[in-house]
């Protein structure tokens, strides 16, 4: 743990100058860039410390964007996610301009409504090296990528895998009229005998999947005739 300096004392919170918020260490803040037209930076206040002409100043340790960090932004990364990186700085608590949340990836799919102070974070990042922890994350779909809550999947009712709708030549207002879905390898199975029940669209969400009546009486032909065709063989 950092020693305080001579002249210096440890403040347990500060109020953002011109609001009522109180930041304290742990909070998670917004923070003015010199380039007014870039974002507001996303840091993590590590500690709040006040000099002896009583300038306040804060440690932070920075979250970073996707397209800040040595790899870029890829299709899996959301519009709302930030990595939780290993660069600390020292500014001036005057260039704090808001506080925000900054969720587990597990907490923020399971969030109803998204605000504007909102984040997730579900990786660490090295800024010298480029490196992230975890180095592997599960993958879905088709197109194995790792799961953007920013898109809709649907959930197969066979393997339970989810599936990005143009990965299976659907649209997305077909994903959102469905009911049920089963995915092309699933439906080969003759033996798959599975309730129909409904699944979320997306993890955490409580959205349907509807399949038209056309398809679901083929998929009820199909079970009927597979079960008059395995009872007469035993």
């Amino acid at each position: 743990m950092a020693k305080t300096r001579p002249g210096r004392k440890d403040l347990d919170s500060y109020t953002i100058r011109g609001t009522n918020k109180i930041v304290r260490v742990g909070d998670c803040v917004l923070m003015r860039p010199s380039d007014t037209s870039k974002p507001p930076y996303v840091a993590r206040v590590e500690k709040i410390e006040q000099d002896s002409r009583n300038n306040v100043k804060v440690r932070v340790r920075w979250y970073y964007r996707p397209e800040e960090s040595i790899g870029g932004r890829r299709q899996f990364h959301g519009a709302k996610e930030l990595f939780l990186s290993d660069h600390y700085d020292v500014q001036s608590a005057h260039t704090i301009e808001g506080k925000c949340v900054v969720h587990s990836f597990k907490n923020y799919t399971k969030l109803e409504n998204v605000g504007a102070e909102d984040y997730y974070c579900r990786f660490e990042y090295k800024a010298a090296t480029g490196a992230f922890t975890p180095d592997r994350v599960a993958v879905y779909c088709k197109c194995e990528m790792p799961y953007n809550p920013d898109d809709l999947m649907v959930q197969c009712e066979g393997c339970k895998d989810w599936y990005h709708p143009a990965c299976v030549g659907m649209t997305i207002d077909e994903a959102k009229k469905l009911d049920h879905f089963v995915c092309s390898e699933c439906s080969s199975d003759d033996d798959m005998k599975k309730p129909h029940a409904t699944f979320p669209v997306s993890p955490g969400s409580d959205g349907k999947v509807r399949l038209p009546d056309a398809l679901l009486l083929l998929v009820l032909l199909f079970h009927c005739t597979s079960k008059c065709f395995r009872d007469i063989k035993d």
